[in-house]
């Protein structure tokens, strides 16, 4: 989405007087302001979040205050979307860069996977009913509401398999999206072949760029979609670290190709990471592969233990850095003299199958992380 330039003014602040004239508006607006903060933002945005923590986390907490009429979503626009959709119609969501995306939830969209279903049903015929649709929840909210529309569900990286489990007795076949890596590391960790049963589907290629044989033996359609951080880290990487800190814990994010997941010792969520982290034995040693500002901050708030990236070039997600204090103060403010800005709206139809696909992963039982 186009983000208009801010105003000379904002652009211009030093960081003590932005941080000055965020709390002096996080004041005035009181209650009625809730400002959530993604692990992913830099400390500078981290510093005004009243809660922290991953993406469907977020959207929780903002559901846990009825009463504020404001949330602050300091995050990229999908997440923005889903708080939309589990908040009060009343209240409004708002993005303080609209320009802050999500490539990953970009690689997927309405019209492609809509034609991606339309050849499944060409080739498979009644068998169609048998391909049950899961969407990671770094979707946009149009795919959630497909996943709803077509018996699928949504989610996050730390249910996927409970969720892929239950997608499986209900049909024969999952088509998995946007994340390939999420959904291949998943099939595997549930004891399938990662070259048997499973298949990449390429939404700029007839079929996907698959014969009819393989769309029909295939157990999982894997969306050729990545995450551009985690796509990063790599077996020499893991290598690197092991022969120069002997002893040491690799921990990554299941949206590391598989080949990085099978050489870490530990794979799991950004909230899984933190876990594991903060209750390690102080003096261990963990490298690390998710985005830089988390294992920054988590270097900085346990001392004790040795944590960096695996990645020793800096890798942070370009899209959720755009959220600047500048930004933030400029929404802020502008909420202060009474005018909304960067107002994120589900259309209600969308809403409204997006609510169920979400409705149906927290009926799968499973824990809500990513």
């Amino acid at each position: 989405m186009y983000q208009a330039p801010l105003p000379a003014i904002y652009t211009e602040l030093s960081d003590e007087a932005l941080a000055e004239r965020i709390h002096a508006a996080k004041a005035k607006l009181g209650k009625r302001l809730v400002i959530l903060g993604h692990h992913y933002q830099r400390d500078e945005i981290i510093a005004f979040a009243d809660y922290r923590g991953d993406s469907y986390k977020l959207a929780k907490d903002a559901g846990s205050h009825p009463e504020a009429e404001f949330i602050v979503f300091c995050g990229v626009h999908f997440m923005a979307e889903s708080a939309d959709i589990l908040t009060e119609t009343d209240q409004k969501v708002i993005l303080p860069n609209l320009a802050a995306g999500c490539s990953m939830a970009d690689m997927a969209n309405l019209f492609q996977v809509r034609s991606c279903w339309k050849q499944l049903g060409e080739v498979l015929g009644d068998d169609l009913k048998g391909v049950i649709p899961v969407t990671y929840i770094n979707s946009a909210a149009n795919l959630k509401g497909f996943v709803g529309e077509h018996s699928g569900t949504v989610c996050t990286s730390t249910n996927a398999p409970g969720a892929v489990e239950w997608a499986l007795e209900q049909g024969s076949k999952v088509l998995f999206f946007p994340d390939q890596h999420l959904g291949r590391n998943t099939a595997v960790k549930l004891g399938f072949d990662a070259e048997r049963d499973t298949l990449v589907w390429d939404p700029f290629k007839p079929l996907g760029g698959n014969t009819v044989e393989r769309l029909r033996e295939a157990k999982f359609i894997l969306w050729k979609g990545h995450c551009s951080v985690h796509k990063r880290f790599t077996v020499e990487q893991i290598e690197k670290a092991r022969k120069e800190f002997p002893g040491i814990n690799i921990l990554v994010h299941p949206e590391c190709p598989l080949e990085v997941v099978q050489a870490s010792d530990f794979a799991g969520s950004t909230e899984y990471i933190i876990n594991k982290v903060a209750g390690a034995e102080p003096g261990s040693a963990w490298a690390v592969g998710t985005e830089i500002n988390l294992v920054n901050r988590l270097a900085k708030e346990f001392p004790d233990r040795t944590v960096f990236c695996l990645d020793p070039e800096i890798c942070p997600c370009s899209t959720m850095y755009r959220i600047h204090p500048s930004f933030l103060c400029w929404v802020l403010e502008r909420l202060v003299e009474g005018e909304v800005v960067n107002h994120i709206e589900v259309p209600p139809e969308t809403a409204k199958w997006a609510k169920v696909a979400l409705k149906r992963m927290l009926d799968i039982g499973a824990t809500v992380r990513d």
